[in-house]
């Protein structure tokens, strides 16, 4: 039987793609970039698009990355992270201010400043959460092109800035140890697996903006937050997810979006200054009102990436559950707000 070539040009793409998303990540793991393994490829597969290769992932691998995303952010969700929602309500409730504020005065300044649509200014300006609301934007209208200079160049100007700065400011500031437990029983697996997947069916049927991956996230959650289950994804199960959305997100450009990353870098820099002080402001009340250290807040309030600050704040010292929880409930907030926003700027 003779094979058919389509078939085999698109398996050939599909090592090809997969390929160059890999070393990108590696790249940016080796040079210490935040969420190397999403950020390096996403970087590797758009370059090698915008010089006109041709990128290709099968619809399957792509379903199978959204449930497996779903799945590890849903892990990070422990009976720990909401008892201490209990001990930080102030905290939290100035979060959700920050949350509301830098997404609305950011979509504002690219609806009424740049003339951007609905749903492009929104998953432009949604900040953290970034595999969630890239996976999102993609069931859209929306531009992926400005959504993923926006989001990027918000993401490494934050980490680039930030970490020099707390390098000072986290002398002496608490620490706490946070034990992961890695250590799966074939039940903990078989449960979480036929949970997440009908979760992700769920979302998939109902339609909505990252439904597939919101249903396994939801599920993951349940079963963590119950202590159902209790061992987290490991992380290269999510690396690999990382590294096929990389290829995904990349392979929305191509070599006639040239000039256009070029055009959005205005407004990628306006994004991350209001994001900044829309978070600077939410974050001194907090300081002003609880006794808690500045560096610990300054890295719950970033509008960042869960990964990388949390790293940051094992690697300065400064307490990692209070850094992780915050942006863990962050992640939610925007996971469960972005299919009713979606449909209302979509009107």
């Amino acid at each position: 039987m003779t094979p058919n070539p389509v078939h085999l040009d698109k398996i050939k793409t599909t090592l090809l793609s997969l390929l160059i998303a890999t070393a990108g990540g590696l790249t940016a793991w080796l040079i210490d970039l935040p969420i190397p393994f999403l950020l390096g490829s996403t970087i590797a597969v758009t370059a090698a698009s915008l010089s006109g290769i041709r990128i290709y992932i099968p619809d399957r691998l792509r379903g199978f990355v959204f449930f497996s995303l779903g799945i590890q952010a849903g892990s990070g969700v422990s009976p720990g992270i909401l008892d201490q929602m209990v001990l930080w309500p102030v905290s939290f409730l100035m979060l959700f201010v920050a949350l509301v504020l830098v997404t609305s005065l950011t979509y504002l300044m690219l609806r009424k400043g740049f003339g951007w649509d609905g749903p492009t200014a929104l998953f432009s300006a949604l900040p953290g959460a970034l595999s969630f609301v890239l996976v999102a934007a993609m069931g859209t209208s929306a531009n992926m092109v400005k959504i993923t200079v926006i989001q990027c160049v918000r993401l490494l100007l934050l980490i680039g800035f930030l970490a020099p700065l707390l390098a000072v400011i986290a002398r002496n500031a608490p620490h706490v140890v946070v034990a992961v437990n890695y250590d799966w029983t074939i039940q903990e697996a078989i449960i979480l697996l036929v949970c997440g997947g009908a979760g992700a069916l769920l979302g998939y049927y109902s339609r909505i903006p990252g439904g597939m991956m919101l249903g396994a996230l939801l599920a993951s959650g349940i079963l963590h937050a119950t202590s159902i289950v209790t061992a987290v994804v490991p992380r290269s199960i999510a690396d690999l997810g990382l590294i096929v959305l990389g290829v995904l997100i990349g392979s929305r450009v191509g070599a006639e979006h040239r000039t256009q990353l070029v055009r959005y870098l205005p407004a990628a820099l306006l994004a991350f200054l209001i994001g900044t002080a829309a978070s600077f402001a939410a974050a001194l009340v907090v300081w002003l009102l609880l006794d808690i250290h500045p560096a610990q807040i300054a890295l719950a309030f970033a509008p960042g990436a869960l990964e990388a600050l949390t790293v940051i704040a094992f690697s300065l010292g400064v307490d990692p559950s209070y850094v992780a929880s915050h942006h863990v409930v962050r992640f939610l907030m925007i996971a469960f707000s972005v299919p009713f926003l979606a449909r209302f700027v979509a009107r």
